[in-house]
């Protein structure tokens, strides 16, 4: 795709994300290891109905269909630059059948889209509770990183009414508000199933985690799967990343 095709405006570029899949991306709305991680993690099954909320430019979303395709997938995101974008990118890859993008506030759904209806939700959050830390200047900056507009109660509330019972909500944040997810989704009526340490490699402290949740699921049974290490000991991707990029920017890494 040429850099001057009418779906790429000025300050933003293509990304490849594999599989003939590409996602339009700028400074302002892109994707990092923990969005490839999430959506490796969340990936769900072809007959489902995946829905994911924060979508930003789209990767989670786009990357799910470059796996292995679900049912459908609907993309919520709340900042109209964003969901623009991720229109577009939808558009770009022809899966305009497939992905339906809702520019909207995950607090605002009832009516919007159907509820108790979804096999799988996820979301990579906000990692700073609102008013924590530094907060930055740009406005999709600061909705992204800190709670500005959803709290982690408003997360799991809303992945709730979303999901049927025995739904799936997968979610990443840092390991300092483990205790806090786990709370909100117990709040909520989620039960949390599985959860995965992701650290950058061995010896050093977990930079993240994944953690998925069933609604309605039965209390306790929580598996912690190995950790999942970034690098290998000589400081290259481990083959578990290489494995799970694919052919995720072959070349790069």
């Amino acid at each position: 795709m040429c850099a001057d095709t009418p779906f790429i405006h000025d300050g933003e570029h293509l990304e490849p994300l594999g599989g003939g899949i590409s996602v339009i991306v700028s400074k302002e709305n892109r994707f990092s290891t923990d969005t490839v991680l999430l959506a490796d993690f969340s990936q769900p099954k072809k007959h489902e109905r995946a829905i994911e909320f924060g979508a930003g430019c789209g990767a989670i979303s786009l990357i799910w269909c470059r796996n292995i395709s679900p049912r459908s997938v609907t993309s919520i995101e709340i900042q109209q630059e964003a969901a623009d974008m991720m229109t577009r990118s939808v558009k770009l890859n022809a899966l305009e059948e497939k992905v339906n993008v809702i520019n909207t506030d995950i607090k605002s759904l009832k009516g919007v889209i159907p509820f108790g209806k979804f096999d799988l939700c996820a979301m990579n959050p906000p990692y700073k509770i609102g008013g924590g830390g530094i907060v930055n200047s740009d406005d999709a900056k600061r909705i992204a990183r800190h709670e500005t507009k959803c709290t982690l109660d408003d997360i799991t509330k809303a992945a709730s009414q979303v999901l049927r019972f025995g739904g799936r909500f997968c979610i990443c944040q840092r390991p300092e508000r483990l205790a806090d997810v786990i709370m909100s989704m117990r709040g909520a009526g989620i039960e949390p199933k599985r959860l995965r340490l992701v650290q950058q490699r061995a010896g050093k402290a977990p930079k993240f985690f994944l953690l998925e949740g069933r609604r309605g699921g039965s209390s306790g049974g929580l598996v912690v799967m190995p950790t999942l290490f970034i690098e290998d000991e000589s400081g290259n991707f481990s083959q578990e990343m290489i494995d799970i990029y694919g052919d995720y920017k072959e070349g790069y890494i």
